[in-house]
């Protein structure tokens, strides 16, 4: 079978550790292109202006926006805009509003869209989501703590406006609570803790309907938690492992104890909306983002620097 061409673009920590060898593996996907203003790949044709690239490749159909949020809307629509299909990294976008704008245009152009949420493909989250489909969910709570030192190593951008602090990683949990739960919630509280000298929060507790809590930190060294439990008129669910082991009543019932099976999943999707020119565009864990960035009472904290 042939494979489609692809460009990434922006080659940073993510591109390198979960998008170019998911593309390797692919039998849908040939990494043709790359756009980067300071990363390349070995052995990829690389552009660092992306007008030049669009200009250049017209035969590369399809581009992965792997950069930051508050450029993104910008490459996106002029990839749209060039004909091109279009994956985007998590978050979509910057604000809400602008990726309404980019699912409109490629909705107009009958271009696929996709707005990816890697944690959904986690290798126990659809096993969560049928377990409790028949449940009544009681109580739920998450804790995602974990290192930005090691995951954004002096990424500044991330306490930038835009950058969205802490929610950057949280959202990823929240991408999982609003694909598994069987009835959908709203937040009602927050609390956000910004360094002295950063425009975004490192930490967060969230409270949302339904007996629903959340505890985001971005300062936790060590071993990371991605944890999300959950009690039903039943019995218990945990989520173990950033969705990709599942413990029912405490004892392990499926999954696998390895991210590496995420962004392969999300190409795969994308391999399939590119063949419909269908649009996959989910803003809800986005909402409860902005909801707590509205909402949130603010604490200033000690500084951080990387």
């Amino acid at each position: 079978m042939t494979r489609t061409k692809v460009a990434l673009v922006g080659i940073g920590k993510i591109a390198l550790d979960q998008h170019v060898p998911a593309l390797n593996a692919s039998p849908d996907w040939e990494l043709a292109a790359t756009v980067s203003r300071s990363g390349t790949v070995a052995g990829i044709p690389a552009w660092t202006d992306f007008a030049t690239f669009l200009a250049e490749r017209p035969d590369i159909p399809v581009v992965s926006l792997c950069m930051p949020p508050v450029p993104r809307f910008a490459y996106a629509e002029a990839a749209l805009l060039a004909g091109r299909h279009v994956m985007l990294e998590k978050p979509p976008g910057a604000t809400l509003a602008e990726v309404h704008a980019l699912e409109a245009l490629a909705k107009a152009k009958g271009l696929a869209l996709y707005a990816t949420w890697h944690s959904r493909m986690a290798h126990a989250v659809a096993p969560a989501k049928a377990w409790l489909s028949d449940k009544t969910v009681e109580k739920a709570h998450i804790t995602w703590r974990e290192d930005v030192r090691k995951w954004h190593p002096g990424q500044d951008w991330v306490f930038q406006p835009g950058g969205m602090g802490v929610f950057d990683p949280g959202i990823n949990a929240l991408s999982i609570l609003t694909e598994i739960l069987p009835k959908p919630v709203h937040l009602t509280r927050a609390r956000l803790e910004f360094p002295s000298n950063r425009q975004t929060p490192i930490a967060a507790q969230l409270t949302f309907s339904g007996n629903v809590t959340a505890d985001f930190d971005w300062r936790q060294e060590g071993p990371q938690t991605w944890d999300i439990e959950i009690q039903t008129d039943r019995s218990t669910l945990a989520l173990r492992m950033g969705g990709n082991v599942l413990e029912i009543d405490g004892k392990p019932s499926a999954g696998e104890n390895t991210i590496m099976g995420e962004y392969p999943a999300l190409y795969a999707r994308m391999a399939a909306l590119f063949r419909t020119g269908a649009c996959d565009v989910d803003l809800a864990p986005m909402v409860h983002v902005a909801d707590a960035l509205t909402l949130g009472e603010r604490i200033t904290t000690d500084a951080f620097d990387f």
